[in-house]
């Protein structure tokens, strides 16, 4: 696989899972799959490396509460990962309110960080950029930010602090 742009990035990879909790009783088995999944789909990525793989098995929507989530947040914010992989949006959020403060965290970083899903009906791919996606999703975010900012204050403090929490290894 390979990703031309317009100009050359070595592009920093981090796969993303979430899978339900009743997954937990097969998480060995799970952890594989995905891993292995991710790293047969990036090993022949011509223009970056795969950072990790980060799975998440929990019952929780909220971002604040997904540990591998949060993992994945800070290495993007400390420039570890500039490339988030998820085979649907809907790992990287359970809802609107989540989606877009998380697209919100992210394209507000520092560096800049893409991301690609592989959705049957509506793919992301901000590196890409078709339809100048990027600048939508964007936009999208900071209506739906503009429609109750103190509730957006409330969960970036709650993620910022999770992530702040967070273990070294983990």
């Amino acid at each position: 696989m390979s990703v031309s742009t317009d100009t050359e990035r070595i592009f920093r990879i981090g796969g993303y899972v979430k899978r339900a909790k009743l997954n937990l009783r097969n998480e060995r088995e799970i952890r594989a799959f995905h891993r292995n999944a991710i790293e047969r789909r990036f090993g022949d990525f011509e223009g970056g490396t795969l950072v990790d793989v980060y799975i998440d098995i929990t019952g929780y929507k909220e971002t604040a509460k997904r540990p591998e989530m949060l993992r994945l947040m800070r290495d993007c914010a400390d420039g570890k990962v500039n490339l988030i992989f998820a085979e649907t949006k809907g790992y990287l959020s359970a809802n609107t309110r989540e989606f877009c403060y998380w697209l919100h965290f992210i394209f507000n970083l520092k560096e800049r960080v893409d991301i690609i899903t592989d959705d049957d009906k509506f793919n992301i791919n901000t590196i890409l950029n078709a339809d100048k996606q990027r600048e939508a999703l964007i936009k999208m975010a900071e209506d739906y930010i503009y429609l109750n900012p103190p509730d957006h204050q409330k969960w970036l403090n709650g993620v910022v602090s999770a992530i702040t929490n967070l273990r070294e290894d983990g």
